[in-house]
């Protein structure tokens, strides 16, 4: 069964759209058949990625770190809920489990895992596609940052292509069926490593 991940934040002081935005996303996920993989909370756009994937008859695993359970964040309606010691091993878990990945609108645990994937993928570790919901405009500071790290040659301009950026739940779905289909090696997938030049560099 494919898997997406999903990186989404656990405040649930975010504005009432960026909540529906997840549980769309979980409901389209899970419409497509698809697992809905994520950092296992029940707060916050978690909660709501989670709960709408479920209440459309989705399948929904997680992985949380033990300190989290201890304060009593972790969701319980999951059909797989792996408990792990650290951040490090609750994002290798999502990683191995997923066939792509989807950021939401989130916080520092949200670009932390963001960015994580991204670099793997810009070094060659794996060819999964990542899609990020622009809801509102709140990604366009990171895509102005991508921009800038291209005109001072810490990027290339390939690497735009490891990333889609689209406006809704449902524009990321299309992305990633599209992208899936098309297979590995293809789309934004296929693209040169970061080490590029280094002959010509000396």
């Amino acid at each position: 069964m494919t898997a997406v991940a999903v990186f989404a934040g656990s405040s649930g002081r975010v504005p009432s759209r960026f909540l529906e935005t997840a549980r769309e996303l979980g409901r389209g996920i899970a419409a497509e058949g698809w697992t809905v993989v994520y950092g296992g909370a029940k707060v916050g756009t978690m909660g709501a990625l989670a709960d709408g994937a479920l209440a459309a008859g989705g399948r929904v695993v997680g992985s949380i770190p033990r300190f989290m359970v201890d304060r009593e964040v972790a969701h319980d309606g999951l059909a797989e809920l792996a408990v792990c010691e650290s951040m490090h091993e609750r994002k290798a878990w999502m990683a191995e489990r997923a066939d792509a990945f989807v950021a939401l609108p989130g916080g520092l645990g949200t670009f932390d895992e963001l960015f994580e994937a991204l670099t793997w993928r810009q070094i060659g570790l794996h060819a999964k596609p990542i899609v990020l919901v622009d809801l509102d405009g709140y990604f366009a500071p990171l895509a102005a940052q991508i921009e800038r790290a291209i005109e001072t040659a810490y990027m290339r301009a390939d690497d735009r292509r490891l990333l889609d950026m689209v406006p809704t739940p449902e524009a990321a779905i299309a992305t990633i069926r599209r992208a899936l289909a098309e297979g590995p090696g293809a789309g934004p997938g296929a693209i040169e490593t970061k080490w590029y030049g280094v002959t010509e560099r000396g």
